[in-house]
């Protein structure tokens, strides 16, 4: 039997008035009225009818997110989290996987009347999207961007702290040759987060082992480290751009028979789902995605109802994972 407004009414003890002014997201609720009612939505799976709030609102009640792939479990946690965020303010999610503006996805999306606003995660062409969408007047965010000078409507994570923490983690553990496995210089994660290791390494007057460019991918790391090997030399520790390389590197070194952590210290970046599951576990940078999700869930919502008057873009500190990589 379908849910009704009347039934999470029932269920969080107020007025269906109440409840038709939280989904509406009116600031004249109390807070603790508020969460009552997400609170009910969220047991009882209730949705919205999406016709009847077009009618009233003006609204679709669809907002749209653009994505490079979801072959990427960082991507595919702060897509999930979006989700449950805004299914709870009564929208739908629409996601389209497209490598450009041009594509018909991503065109079908960004049309007049299809989404009432729309995040892109990890844009590779921002510039093109913000002036297509400021042009059709659609509310966007941004989510991990490449171009500081976009970060009016955005939600970044701090990869200079992240390359910083993971660096000054290894030197405190005594490491002073580190390499670092990097991804392409497009990317705006992959300047920070060397920027940050740089920074702590020369703070202690060192330089780096290596620093090599490359893909996010396992292959990457698993062809440099056997390029190590077969030059005869190691770095004692190795601070991966992303768990994806860390694995490669391990992969080879114990190939090699070269003991991890005991002979060369490995830490990744991004705490993908499988830095958990193989031995060694993967020490790692974790992005919160929990939080990233959250926060642009709540900058385009308050973007969509003229509550976000002026843009500012939040900055999420990333987390140190400690596991068996780095140390016993």
């Amino acid at each position: 039997m379908k849910v009704s407004i009347f039934d999470v009414a029932k269920k969080s003890g107020l007025s269906v008035v109440t409840v038709s002014r939280v989904l509406n997201g009116a600031e004249s609720v109390r807070e603790n009225n508020r969460q009552k009612v997400l609170e009910a939505i969220k047991e009882l799976d209730y949705r919205p009818n999406a016709a009847a709030r077009s009618l009233a609102s003006g609204k679709t009640g669809i907002i749209g997110i653009i994505v490079t792939t979801l072959q990427d479990s960082f991507f595919d946690a702060v897509v999930k989290e979006l989700n449950e965020v805004l299914a709870m303010h009564g929208y739908f999610l629409a996601i389209s996987i497209s490598a450009g503006i041009e594509s018909d996805d991503s065109h079908y999306l960004i049309q007049e009347d299809r989404v009432d606003g729309l995040f892109l995660l990890s844009p590779m062409e921002e510039d093109n999207y913000i002036v297509e969408l400021k042009r059709r007047g659609i509310p966007y965010v941004l989510i991990d961007n490449q171009k500081p000078e976009n970060d009016t409507y955005s939600i970044t994570i701090d990869n200079f702290k992240g390359g910083y923490m993971a660096t000054s983690y290894l030197l405190a553990l005594g490491h002073t040759s580190i390499a670092h496995l990097c991804g392409q210089e497009m990317f705006r994660s992959t300047r920070e987060r060397r920027a940050g290791f740089l920074h702590a390494l020369e703070e202690k007057g060192l330089t780096p082992f290596e620093i090599v460019h490359g893909d996010f991918e396992i292959g990457m790391g698993y062809e440099t480290c056997k390029r190590w090997l077969n030059e005869g030399q190691l770095p004692t520790a190795v601070f991966a751009g992303d768990d994806n390389i860390a694995l490669g590197v391990i992969n080879a070194l114990m190939e090699a028979g070269i003991r991890v952590p005991e002979q060369v210290a490995v830490i990744g970046y991004d705490d993908h789902y499988i830095a958990s599951q193989l031995h060694p576990y993967l020490t790692t940078i974790r992005q919160p995605s929990d939080k990233i999700g959250l926060a642009a869930a709540e900058m385009l919502l308050k973007r969509i109802s003229g509550k976000m008057k002026r843009g500012a873009g939040v900055k999420i500190d990333p987390e140190l994972i400690v596991r068996e990589s780095t140390s016993n």
